[in-house]
C-alpha cells in the first residue's frame, strides 16, 4: 500500500513552517545518519520530546522544535530535558534567526542546532554529548522501545487496547 506523505501546513500567508514539517525533515536527517525517531515522546519526569531518536550505539537524543520566536523564548521546561538524553538539539524551521541560541540562557556549549523543511535537514551546530548513566540509559531505551511497540500495535490492529 502506497501512503502518501503529509501535506506540508505551510502558513501561506506568512510562509511560516509548522512543527509538523520541521520533525519530518530532521526525521528524514536521522535515518541519514542511522538514527531511528519517534515524535512527542513522554518522558518519565512528566515533559514529552517532541522528537527521540536512538542511534544504533544507544545513544538518545532529544530534539525540541521551535517554529516561532515566542514559542522559543516562552518555553522554560526545555533544561529538564537535558538528563533524558545524551544529545540535545534545537530544531528550527529555515529562515528563523538562529542568533538568540548562541547566548548563553541556551547552553550552546550543550546545546545542538538543526534547520529544516518538510523535505530535509542540516546540522548547523553539533550537540555535545553528555552520556546518560548507564540506568537511566536502559530506562530510556525501554520505555522508547515500548512505545514504538504499542504504536505499531495500533497501526496494525487499532482495536488491540479495547480487548
Amino acid at each position: 500500500m502506497l501512503i502518501e506523505p503529509p501535506a506540508s501546513c505551510l502558513d501561506p500567508a506568512t510562509g511560516n513552517l509548522c512543527a509538523a514539517d520541521v520533525a519530518r525533515g530532521v526525521t528524514r536527517l536521522f535515518l541519514r545518519h542511522d538514527l531511528t525517531a519517534m515524535e512527542e515522546v513522554p518522558l518519565d519526569n512528566g515533559r514529552r520530546a517532541d522528537l527521540m531518536a536512538i542511534d544504533a550505539k544507544g545513544r538518545i537524543v532529544i530534539v525540541e522544535i521551535k517554529v516561532s520566536r515566542a514559542d522559543l523564548f516562552g518555553d522554560g521546561k526545555w533544561p529538564d530535558y537535558l538528563s533524558q538524553c545524551d544529545r540535545f538539539y534545537w530544531a528550527l524551521p529555515a529562515g528563523f534567526d538562529l542568533g538568540p541560541l548562541d547566548g548563553p540562557a541556551f547552553l550552546p556549549e550543550r546545546t545542538g542546532v538543526i534547520v529544516a523543511d518538510q523535505y530535509d535537514a542540516a546540522i548547523i551546530r553539533e550537540a555535545h554529548t553528555e552520556p546518560l548513566p548507564a540506568h537511566a540509559r536502559k530506562r530510556c531505551t525501554l520505555a522508547f522501545a515500548r512505545r514504538a511497540a504499542r504504536r505499531l500495535l495500533s497501526l496494525t490492529d487499532p482495536e488491540a487496547y479495547s480487548v
